[in-house]
C-alpha cells in the first residue's frame, strides 16, 4: 500500500533523535493535574497508567497549560477529559478529531490532543482518522487499544482478531483486525509510534515526540482490559496481561516481518518520522495570498 507520504512502508527512524527524555516524577505532582473525582474504571484497566504517561509528556515538554486542549470521545478511555486538570472536551462518539481539527484551525498555537479508544477511533470516526491525517493537521492522536468495546459489554472492534471471542463473537471473530499504525501511515501522518502499558516510560516518551512534532501525528498505546477481553480470551490477571505484552512487545529497530497482532509480536517504538507541510500553515499562506490579491 503506498503511503500519502514518500515512505512506501513503516520504518523505525533513531529514537533519540526524534524523542525528548523523560524524567520520573513523584506521584504527587502527577495527582496535582488530576481532578478530584473518583475513575469509574474497572479494576486492573491501564488506562490509568496510560493517562499518568500522557500528563508526564506534557509536564517534561513545559507546555503552557492554558495552550493544552484535550479532546476525547465515547468509549472507557473518553472519561479522562473528567480526571485531567486541563482543558477538556468530552465529545459524541467517533467525532472527536473533528471537534479538535475545528479547535486547531481556530486557535493554531494550541497543542491539541485527542483521546480516544480503538472502536473511537477505527469504527465510527474511521473517516475522521484517516482525513486528518491526510490533511497533516497538527494534532496529537492517542489511541487506546484493547482490542473491544468495553464501556458497553464486551463486544468485539475493528482490533478484535481472528479467533480472539467477546460479548458478539462466542465462537471466535471471522473478521480480520486493522494494524492502526499502517492505516494511520498510509493515511498521510507523518508521526507514528506504538507503545504499551507494560512500558509506561517509554509510551510518554512516544507522546511527547508526537506532541513536538509539527504535523499529524498517531501514538497507539496497546492497552488491556482483563474484566471484558483478558476473561474471554488471554487473561483476566492484570499482572499477567502486562507480563504478555512485555514479552510480545519487540523494538520497532530489530522488528521483523510479520504480522503485528497481540497474541504474537507487534513492534514498539516511532515506527515513522517524516515531515510535510502541516494543515494550518498551508492555510494561513492560502489567506495571505488572497488578501494580496484583494479578496481576502
Amino acid at each position: 500500500m503506498t503511503a500519502l507520504v514518500d515512505e512506501q512502508t513503516l520504518r523505525a527512524p533513531e529514537e533519540g533523535s526524534v524523542l525528548p527524555q523523560i524524567r520520573p516524577r513523584p506521584i504527587s505532582e502527577i495527582r496535582a493535574h488530576l481532578r478530584s473525582q473518583r475513575t469509574l474504571w474497572c479494576p486492573g484497566c491501564s488506562n490509568g497508567i496510560v493517562t499518568r504517561a500522557l500528563i508526564e509528556a506534557i509536564l517534561e515538554l513545559g507546555l503552557d497549560e492554558d495552550k493544552v486542549a484535550i479532546f476525547a470521545g465515547i468509549g472507557c478511555c473518553g472519561r479522562i477529559t473528567t480526571y485531567v486538570d486541563y482543558s477538556t472536551v468530552h465529545t459524541t462518539h467517533g467525532r472527536a478529531l473533528a471537534f479538535a481539527s475545528g479547535a486547531k484551525v481556530a486557535d493554531p498555537d494550541l497543542h491539541v490532543i485527542v483521546v480516544m479508544g480503538d472502536g473511537d477511533c477505527a469504527a465510527i470516526g474511521g473517516n475522521h482518522l484517516i482525513h486528518a491525517a491526510r490533511r497533516n493537521i497538527d494534532v496529537t492522536a492517542l489511541v487506546f487499544n484493547n482490542s473491544i468495546y468495553g464501556m458497553t459489554g464486551g463486544q468485539m472492534s475493528p482490533t478484535t482478531h481472528v479467533g480472539d471471542r467477546s460479548t458478539t463473537s462466542r465462537y471466535g471473530n471471522v473478521e480480520r483486525a486493522f494494524d492502526l499504525c499502517e492505516l494511520a501511515h498510509a493515511s498521510g501522518a507523518t508521526y507514528v509510534a506504538r507503545g504499551t502499558a507494560w512500558d509506561y516510560r517509554q509510551l510518554a516518551r512516544l507522546i511527547a515526540g508526537g506532541i513536538t512534532h509539527h504535523g499529524f501525528s498517531f501514538v497507539e498505546a496497546m492497552a488491556i482490559c482483563p474484566v471484558y477481553y483478558g476473561r474471554q480470551n488471554l487473561t483476566a490477571d492484570p499482572a499477567e496481561f502486562l507480563t504478555l505484552q512485555k514479552e510480545h512487545a519487540v523494538p520497532a529497530s530489530t522488528y521483523g516481518e510479520g504480522v503485528a497482532r497481540r497474541h504474537e509480536t507487534y513492534p514498539v517504538g516511532v515506527l515513522h518520522h517524516a515531515e510535510f507541510e502541516e494543515y494550518t500553515d498551508g492555510q494561513r499562506v492560502t489567506r495571505q495570498r488572497a488578501q494580496e490579491d484583494g479578496r481576502g
